[in-house]
C-alpha cells in the first residue's frame, strides 16, 4: 500500500466531468485505488462514491493504492489529479 497527499486543482472540484476523468483512469489500473477524505474513505474507480464525497477546489485528499500495479496507479492517478483532471 502506498499513498500520496494531494490538493485538488480543479476550480469545480469533483463534478461530474471530472469525476468521470478519475475513474477512468483510476480503473486502468487492477490495484484498488480509494482516498480518503474527511475521514471518509471514497472508491476512486466508482462516479457515484466519487461525486458523493463533494470535494471541492483546495481541498485535501490523501490518495492510496494498494495492489499488484500500486506504484503506476498512484503515479497516473496523481498525476491526473495534479494536472486538474482535464481529458
Amino acid at each position: 500500500m502506498i499513498s500520496k497527499i494531494i490538493t485538488i486543482t480543479n476550480p469545480a472540484g469533483f463534478h461530474l466531468r471530472p469525476a468521470g476523468i478519475l475513474c477512468r483512469e483510476a480503473s486502468k489500473y487492477t490495484a484498488s485505488v480509494h482516498y480518503i477524505y474527511k475521514n471518509s474513505t471514497y472508491n476512486a474507480k466508482s462516479v457515484l462514491s466519487v461525486l458523493g464525497s463533494c470535494v471541492r477546489y483546495g481541498d485535501v485528499i490523501d490518495l492510496i493504492c494498494e495492489g499488484a500495479d500500486e506504484t503506476e496507479a498512484l503515479a497516473g492517478v496523481s498525476a491526473a489529479l495534479e494536472n486538474g483532471l482535464i481529458g
